[in-house]
């Protein structure tokens, strides 16, 4: 007779332990992988949200000047010239290795325009590009509709008096203020904001660029990376990450993920005792069993295989049946977590850590009360007869 045989006939016997050893690592399982998959699922709408809320990159052209303005004090009095990018080179940035992972390029110009006798700083923007990135821009009105309408600050509005509806005159154009842009803290309430091309004309720079902003992540590489890429392709600009917002991201997700792992540690170990208690319980049990296999030649080793078989088989189906659970318990709950979350799919390597984790849980587990069985003395075993 075959020790397979011998151990899926042992395994047929007692089908309520079996089960039971079974369910309870199915719960174990289950319960990591559900957690696992959440969590991966949380970790991917979390990104795509943080990469829509701002830019982490920002490129500029290189200067040999030293910064003049300290704690949003700036020192008056000298000036030098400005570089800025063609707009044309701007495609270059699509170029990069990563070029996946860039969200969003949101080019802008800058220049000082007169109005009346103050000096308001003017952006010009890709309004289509720049509005969902910038997801904390509240506007008062609606967004232009045409490269004649302009977006105002409220510090400016503020100073030039204006509200929705108003004409502003720049360079002897006129612009209609379709929204006053609510208070951010930041610099965007001084500005007044108007569509890219529209306002190059203006300030007599077609074709220029003065920084881009980029939004952008990678899963698989440093953020460092894709710097050095677009570095890369624009040698006479300085691109910096912004690595708060980078942090910020990474910090998010691996809280996430410990708060996982430390979870399914702890079920992984109690599932790991309630395999030892019973597979030691059944051990005992079967003393007289052994006890004769033992008396009728068979060797220590034949015993453990026998008592190991039926662990790995117990591993296998609750890994397998805990894994397919994991991922259904997962797909409901996300909507109760994480509102309008999507699932992330069943991760074919997640699927195959957490069976084989099951079967090497239960054969560690199993290994103590099979070394116990395999050296019961055969005389003593018999005398249970």
């Amino acid at each position: 007779m075959k020790l397979a045989t011998i151990s899926f006939n042992n395994l047929g016997r007692r089908k309520g332990k079996m089960l039971f050893l079974v369910l309870g690592l199915l719960i174990g399982v289950a319960t990591v992988v559900t957690l696992l998959a959440i969590t991966e699922s949380m970790g991917r709408d979390i990104e795509e949200r943080l990469d829509r809320f701002g830019a982490n990159i920002v490129m500029v052209p290189k200067s040999e000047n030293l910064a003049l303005s300290y704690g949003g004090i700036t020192v008056g009095g000298v000036s030098y010239e400005v570089k800025e990018f063609a707009e044309e080179e701007l495609d270059r940035i699509w170029r990069i290795e990563n070029r996946e992972n860039l969200g969003a390029v949101a080019p802008k110009v800058l220049g000082a325009l007169p109005v009346g006798d103050r000096q308001v700083l003017l952006m010009g923007v890709d309004f289509q590009v720049e509005l969902p990135l910038k997801t904390w821009w509240h506007l008062a009105g609606a967004a232009p509709a045409s490269d004649a309408e302009v977006v105002v600050g409220a510090e400016a509005a503020t100073a030039l008096d204006l509200k929705v509806g108003d004409t502003l005159v720049l360079a002897e154009k006129s612009f209609r203020v379709s929204a006053l842009l609510e208070p951010t803290g930041a610099a965007e309430d001084g500005l007044v904001i108007g569509e890219l091309h529209a306002v190059q004309k203006v300030l007599g720079k077609e074709g220029r660029i003065s920084l881009v902003e980029i939004a952008a992540f990678c899963r698989e590489c440093p953020i460092s990376e894709l710097v050095l890429q677009i570095a890369e392709q624009f040698p006479a600009a300085r691109v910096t990450a912004l690595k708060q917002a980078v942090l910020a991201k990474m910090q998010s997700i691996e809280l996430f993920k410990a708060f996982s792992y430390g979870i399914s540690g702890l079920v992984i170990f109690i599932g790991s005792l309630l395999v030892f208690v019973t597979m030691l319980g059944a051990v005992n049990e079967r003393t007289r069993e052994i006890g004769i296999f033992r008396a009728i030649g068979f060797r220590r080793g034949h015993v453990m295989q026998i008592i190991l078989l039926e662990a790995m088989v117990v591993g296998l189906f609750g890994g397998v049946a805990g894994v397919a659970a994991g991922n259904l318990i997962a797909r409901a709950l996300l909507p109760l977590v994480l509102p309008n979350g999507t699932f992330a799919g069943v991760n074919l390597g997640l699927a195959a850590v957490a069976i084989l984790l099951a079967v090497a849980l239960s054969l560690l587990a199993s290994l103590y009360p099979a070394l116990k069985g395999s050296r019961l003395d055969p005389s003593e075993a018999l005398r249970a007869l």
